[in-house]
């Protein structure tokens, strides 16, 4: 249509093209379109609609009719280079004509709207922008468009592919979905828009099982190995980014032999496609689409379309004939004659259905764009000026700065890089009631809100084969807490074992890449998915063993006081004066606090218990040993002053006795002073012995300390050992030194066993093993020593006479 100003536009109406092979012996045939698609049909009539209305206006280029010139580019990017040299060089593009060049020229159009394919696009915008020819598109989506050094004069009102693919990554991610597929068209629309998929989908921790591109032209053998893959996945999640003329030949390949359900999740070229809605196998498929509108007076203007109006233009015609079957006027051979009895009316088709009008409306909002910038250009408040000259670049400043509201109530403004604010809504394939399936808004996306806030969802999605639950897509399923992920060799990082944490680590969440070690006062539970405080033990009042222990403690005690009692009340007979009273009774004492010091050793380790156990114990021992010591040296030296008179004994009479057991035990306690100002014994926690529990002992400080007051015992037991072995064979009656002899030989080896049963026993039984070595050697001590006398004291009286001792004595002993 004529007017002051010509706008261009460009729709791909055919989707494929048929070329004959080039003989070079005549010029090349002109190519041939095929395959409609009336969509876009409607897509330029809305352009045609936007132009009438924006003439029939007083508030919008007031007293200016546009005009407008529109083309099919048959998605070709041949033909859409050549559309643009015309529409720069302003010549009316007569394709079958061979000698257009001939045609008068024409003035070049201010700006034109197209193309719908994002590779027709770049290729035209890459001519266009030379010339600074504003190309608004209404369809192209590639994100490499916002580039604007290469792509100066190109602006759309459809957003990029980048908000797009964004919102997919962060749409798979929020349902759970890491094990994907991805199929995209072999062109720049597919390429770019897959690679800004691929690229955020990685950041969200998504893994792609394949990634396969297909285009339309290609040998069947590349569709059939695509579909082939798609048949054979394990991911049950599909992304395309696929242009709506190559998922129309994938999914006719994928219907042959359908592959297991999935979930479709489809780009915004074919995912509001109302053609592909024949195909059950794609139910509960999502997407984004741009948002859904309603453009009064679009319908009744569509549909008011007559036999003679189509007859005006090769495409309209086309439409009518391809939608009734019939010729106008002998156009198509062998087809019946349309005789006016047709009704577009009762067509159900793509370009009747306004049911959905999402890139009509892309559409519909560019060629307001570019009225309101030729406005802007050539009009002031009251009217504009028809003969105005101007240049396109007037026109391209004019379309950055645009911001208005539609009459049906869009906002249209560009940024920076001539793209609009990413709006989508989330788009769900569900069946009507009907069995057929149909487009719901389920969602909306806004990318113009803060991240994290763009989603917003209206209603429930109805997934693939009608689930009300999400599908699950995993490589691996999750690893529970208390494991950690390991990547199979070979396989992307969401495929994984899980591993179960080692010993003493935990991992309190799902899908744990490491696990932590527990702090050292704590220990992993049985499911190893938190830390718990370490049991901390000790040889407690209340154990089985410690019971044992203090039961035989406490009768060593009550025992060496019974045989003190016994000595007491018959102090005066024989067989008590003549073993040494005094130090029986001393070591009778210090034997009953030997069994009383082993109680020191049960119960909580303090301070004050580390300090008292050791020092008690060795106190009280060396007094033990230096009794002992003293009764076998008297017995030594009673029977060793052999010569008449001999006045041997007067050296080591009861005052040298006491000075001696005094000196011996003064020595220990000195040791044990010196231990406990230098360095005492300290309770601590013991963490290394046992990993999953504390040992809570009694640390010894100085080690040197500690077998100093054994090595000191150990000395006096040897000694007293040595002595009482000598005089093993003085006369039966009277000597204890063979009973002295035995209790030291089981002293002595109590203890030299004591040394690595030590070191060998764990935790609480260490504990133990030292209140044994002290009960066995007392024991061994009072019962060797004074059970004979208690005997003979007890059960042969006849024994404890003077006469009966005296009897083996020689006459030279005392």
């Amino acid at each position: 249509m004529n007017g002051d100003f010509i706008i261009g536009g460009i729709f791909s109406i055919h989707f494929y093209t048929r070329s004959e092979q080039n003989t070079y012996t005549r010029q090349p045939l002109q190519l041939q379109c095929s395959g409609r698609d009336f969509r876009e049909l409607r897509f330029a009539r809305a352009m045609e609609f936007t132009i009438h209305e924006i003439n029939n206006r007083t508030d919008l280029l007031p007293g200016i009719t546009l005009g407008y010139q529109i083309y099919d580019s048959c998605s070709t990017v041949l033909m859409a280079i050549k559309l643009a040299f015309q529409f720069a060089n302003g010549m009316e593009p007569f394709f079958n004509d061979t000698d257009s060049c001939s045609k008068s020229a024409a003035a070049a159009v201010p700006a034109l709207v197209g193309e719908s394919a994002s590779t027709t696009s770049i290729s035209m915008a890459r001519i266009l922008g030379l010339f600074g020819i504003p190309q608004v598109s209404h369809y192209s989506t590639c994100a490499c468009l916002s580039d604007k050094r290469q792509y100066p004069a190109f602006l759309r009102t459809i957003p990029s592919d980048h908000h797009q693919a964004a919102a997919i990554a962060r749409m798979v991610k929020h349902f759970g979905w890491t094990w994907i597929g991805a199929v995209r068209s072999d062109t720049d629309y597919g390429n770019y828009g897959m690679a800004s998929f691929l690229k955020a989908a990685q950041e969200e921790g998504i893994c792609v099982e394949y990634s396969e591109s297909y285009y339309r032209t290609q040998p069947r053998s590349k569709l059939e190995r695509v579909a082939n893959v798609i048949r054979r996945s394990t991911a049950r999640v599909i992304v395309a980014f696929v242009n709506s003329g190559d998922m129309r030949f994938l999914l006719e390949e994928l219907a042959r032999q359908p592959p297991p359900p999935l979930q479709w999740i489809g780009s915004e070229t074919w995912i509001t496609h109302p053609e592909f809605l024949k195909y059950n196998m794609c139910a509960g498929a999502i997407g984004f689409g741009v948002p859904r509108s309603v453009i009064p007076g679009l319908r009744g203007f569509l549909l008011d379309l007559s036999p003679e109006q189509a007859l005006k233009s090769p495409l309209l015609t086309e439409f009518w004939e391809s939608s009734f079957s019939c010729s106008l006027k002998g156009s198509s051979e062998g087809a019946r004659e349309c005789d006016g009895s047709e009704d577009i009316r009762a067509l159900q088709n793509p370009y009747t259905d306004t049911s959905q009008l999402r890139i009509t409306n892309m559409v519909y909002k560019a060629t307001y764009a570019i009225a309101h910038a030729i406005h802007g250009v050539i009009c002031n408040d009251t009217q504009c000026d028809k003969s105005a000259k101007f240049t396109p670049w007037q026109i391209l400043n004019q379309l950055k700065n645009v911001n208005f509201t539609t009459k049906n109530g869009f906002q249209v403004s560009f940024d920076s890089s001539g793209d609009p604010v990413a709006v989508y809504e989330l788009i769900n394939w569900q069946f009507k009631k009907d069995g057929g399936l149909d487009f719901v808004t389920v969602g909306r996306y806004d990318s113009s809100r803060p991240r994290g806030q763009e989603f917003s969802m209206s209603r429930a999605i109805s997934w693939v084969g009608e689930q009300k639950e999400v599908p699950r897509s995993v490589c691996s399923e999750s690893c529970p807490p208390g494991t950690r992920k390991a990547v199979q060799k070979g396989k992307p990082v969401c495929c994984y074992d899980c591993i179960p944490c080692a010993e003493g680590e935990i991992s309190n969440k799902t899908d744990s890449l490491d696990c932590v070690h527990c702090p050292p006062e704590f220990w992993p539970n049985a499911h190893q998915d938190s830390c718990l405080p370490k049991p901390v033990e000790f040889l407690s009042w209340d154990d089985t063993l410690s019971i044992i222990l203090t039961v035989f403690s406490i009768s060593g005690a009550f025992l060496a006081m019974f045989v003190t009692a016994v000595f007491y009340k018959h102090r005066t007979s024989p067989i008590v004066r003549g073993n040494n009273s005094e130090l029986s009774f001393l070591l009778l004492f210090s034997l009953t606090l030997c069994f009383l010091c082993s109680l020191t050793f049960i119960g909580r380790p303090s301070e004050w218990s580390c300090m008292l156990r050791h020092t008690a114990f060795g106190i009280t021992f060396v007094l033990c040993i230096s009794c002992v010591l003293g009764k076998t040296i008297v017995v030594l030296m009673a029977f060793r002053a052999t010569l008449p008179g001999s006045n041997v004994m007067k050296w080591f009479g009861p005052p040298q006795q006491r000075l001696s057991v005094l000196t011996f035990t003064l020595i220990q306690v000195l040791i044990c002073v010196l231990w406990l100002k230098i360095s005492p014994p300290f309770p601590f926690k013991n963490l290394k012995h046992y990993k999953e529990r504390i040992i809570l002992e009694c640390g010894l400080g100085s080690v040197i300390g500690f077998w100093a007051v054994l090595g000191y015992i150990g000395f006096l037991a040897l000694l007293c050992f040595i002595l009482a072995f000598l005089a093993r064979k003085l006369p039966d009656n009277f000597n204890e030194a063979k009973f002295i002899t035995f209790s030291m030989l089981i002293f002595c080896a109590v203890w030299i066993t004591f040394i690595p049963a030590y070191f060998s026993s764990p935790g609480k039984f260490t504990v133990a093993v030292e209140i044994f070595a002290i009960l066995a050697s007392s024991f061994g001590l009072i019962i060797c020593i004074f059970a004979p006398k208690c005997f003979i004291i007890v059960f042969r009286p006849e024994q404890n006479t003077k006469k009966h001792l005296m009897s083996k004595v020689p006459s030279k002993g005392l």
